[in-house]
């Protein structure tokens, strides 16, 4: 059995080789948190070991980040630096990867001003939609991993003893990234096969539209022509092979923005803005949303939907199983990363131009005649549960089933 800095050296060695897959003379641009300190140390480690020309560390602290919140003036959320986003596009254009580490407290904004956070938002969105864009056309290599802090570990195990809980969450996460796994990059590789079988199921029957029951949820949503099912693995533009989200359990295409309609309930709480919303729901007609209700943060949900024009429309449907290993763990992490891969979901904004046929080369102009949704802002809230059943739609009207009680139908 592996010790806990095993572990650490095997989680790290799996972000660099698997997550980003950084190449010899490539930079890499780390943004994380103080709270990751060790293990990004390891991360940088292995990527100087790997090749890499130079790793860029962009440090966070949810403390300072709180106490900005709460005493800078009003306008200090209305702007975002212009050199900061500049550099994160240089780099990009430079070829460099991006990795984030997450470990910030699901609540660290709670009481603040949903102004505040909703200013933040829609400025740094707007300075970084060019980014953005990048990474949804998989110009870049990018991943999204996590590492435990104190104030989320007690989120997450409240019940226990507060001097295990960072542990527990630890374990947990190693084993939803397969770390605990004797050889984690050989088991990616096998995950990532397993998960393209049923993103080749899914491009073969090439479904005009889906339709969601389950408790609270009647919602039929329309795909584009020429959607495509993606799943794991990602390519970049030069070719090389990347995994977007550590862990992920999901396969996923995008929608045609003016054909959702009807609604659809949560079943986990999301964390978003520094803030937990929870039991809400979201109702749609001809692909706008038109109403959310939310028995907790409802304001920070409607400032959501709020944050531009995209923002009434979903841009990204995700389909997870109930039997995945995040699911039957029956942990929840109030991470969407970690939320989203134990559940069927939906992205409120932006889609990705990849989940489209000739979709990466395509300019906005193209995508939107295409039905793909555009936004500052990609925000993906969990709605699967072992009750949800859902149907594909063919062109000529046959109906087939690809859930059955929150489980693949096929």
């Amino acid at each position: 059995m592996s010790t806990f800095q095993e572990n650490l050296q095997k989680y790290a060695e799996l972000a660099v080789k698997v997550g980003v897959n950084i190449q010899k003379g490539q930079t890499l641009v780390i943004n994380t948190s103080i709270e990751a300190a060790e293990f990004v140390r390891l991360v940088v480690k292995e990527a100087y070991q790997i090749g890499a020309k130079n790793v860029v560390v962009n440090w966070g602290d949810d403390v300072v980040t709180r106490t900005k919140f709460e005493l800078a003036p009003d306008e200090a959320f209305t702007e975002y630096p212009e050199w900061r986003a500049k550099e994160t596009i240089a780099l990009a254009d430079e070829g460099a990867a991006f990795m984030s580490v997450v470990s910030s407290s699901p609540d660290l904004l709670k009481g603040i001003a949903s102004e505040r956070i909703s200013n933040f938002q829609k400025a740094s969105g707007t300075a970084l939609s060019q980014f953005r864009k990048y990474v949804q056309s998989d110009k870049v290599s990018w991943t999204v991993i996590a590492v435990p802090s104190k104030a989320w570990a007690n989120l997450v195990f409240p019940d226990a003893p507060e001097d295990s809980r960072v542990e527990l969450l630890w374990d947990a996460i190693f084993k939803a990234i397969r770390v605990d796994q004797e050889n984690p990059i050989q088991a990616w590789e096998e995950h990532d096969k397993t998960l393209h079988t049923k993103v080749d199921y899914l491009n073969g029957k090439a479904y005009k539209k889906l339709h969601y029951t389950a408790p609270g949820t009647d919602l039929t949503i329309e795909l584009p022509e020429g959607h495509l099912w993606c799943g794991a693995g990602s390519i970049n533009e030069k070719g090389f092979e990347f995994m977007a989200n550590m862990p992920t359990e999901e396969v996923f295409t995008v929608p045609h923005k003016t054909g959702v309609n009807g609604t659809v309930s949560s079943t986990k709480p999301l964390s978003y803005g520094g803030n937990i919303i929870n039991n809400f729901s979201v109702t749609f007609k001809d692909g706008r949303i038109v109403d959310v209700k939310a028995e907790e943060g409802e304001e920070i949900l409607r400032q959501l939907v709020e944050t531009d024009e995209g923002s009434h429309y979903l841009g990204e449907v995700a389909l997870v199983p109930h039997r995945s290993p995040i699911s039957q763990s029956n942990i929840l992490y109030y991470n969407t990363l970690f939320d989203e891969n134990a559940s069927n979901h939906l992205a409120i904004g932006s889609a990705y131009a990849f989940c489209i046929e000739g979709g990466k080369k395509m300019s906005s102009e193209e995508l939107a005649e295409k039905g793909l949704n555009e936004s500052i802002t990609h925000v993906d809230f969990m709605i699967g549960s072992d009750k949800m059943n859902i149907d594909g739609i063919t062109a000529d009207g046959t109906v087939e089933a690809v859930f059955r009680n929150g489980d693949w139908a096929f």
